[in-house]
């Protein structure tokens, strides 16, 4: 009896085996591999680089509080951009926590920018994503920033929204997505163009 049971889990146990060696360690370095060759930036992260330092990822939002750089979205990760917390508010829409906050952010947005207390704003300015770690803005949103971001470098604002402009992306293949500005890109940009004084 010892001996039929053996011989009928043998195989069960060699297939278990050779699954768990195909699923969890072949698949896996292939993959990696594949992604290494063909994708080696996005593979890693997408660490962006300036002055030969690692500055942060294109992928993930970060907090740029001086008035010399573009503000990317209000982020409810933690603090805000914390990746370990990685989180929208998960507020609904007739929640009055989260009413209350979008009125907060709405007001800091056109007191740090000079808008009227009634400009109309676009979404993102004054919304959190998903994720809270967003790492781009509309143009409309970069756009409303640029007069301040002009005063604090010393330039003329058309020069920046001209930087802005460029920097912009358009939607993948013309119609998915929305057309988006990479923070921290742009915030690099306007370093390498308009350096501070």
């Amino acid at each position: 009896m010892n001996q039929s049971i053996t011989r009928e889990l043998r195989p069960l146990v060699g297939s278990f085996v050779t699954l768990l060696l195909i699923t969890a360690v072949a698949y896996p370095l292939l993959v990696t591999g594949v992604a290494q060759l063909a994708f080696p930036a996005r593979a890693n992260g997408s660490i962006v680089t300036a002055g030969g330092k690692d500055v942060g990822s294109a992928l993930i939002g970060q907090s740029f509080k001086a008035d010399a750089y573009i503000q990317g979205r209000p982020s409810a990760a933690g603090d805000g951009y914390d990746a370990s917390a990685s989180s929208g508010s998960n507020l609904g829409p007739t929640s009055q926590k989260l009413i209350d906050r979008v009125i907060k952010d709405a007001h800091a947005f056109r007191a740090a920018n000079g808008l009227p207390a009634d400009a109309l704003l676009p979404a993102d300015a004054v919304t959190a994503s998903a994720s809270g770690l967003d790492p781009d803005v509309s143009p409309a949103t970069a756009l409303l920033q640029a007069p301040r971001v002009a005063k604090a470098r010393g330039v003329h604002e058309a020069a920046v929204r001209e930087l802005i402009l460029a920097q912009s992306e358009r939607p993948i293949l013309g119609f998915f997505g929305e057309a988006r500005v990479n923070v921290l890109h742009v915030n690099l940009a306007l370093d390498r163009e308009f350096p501070r004084q």
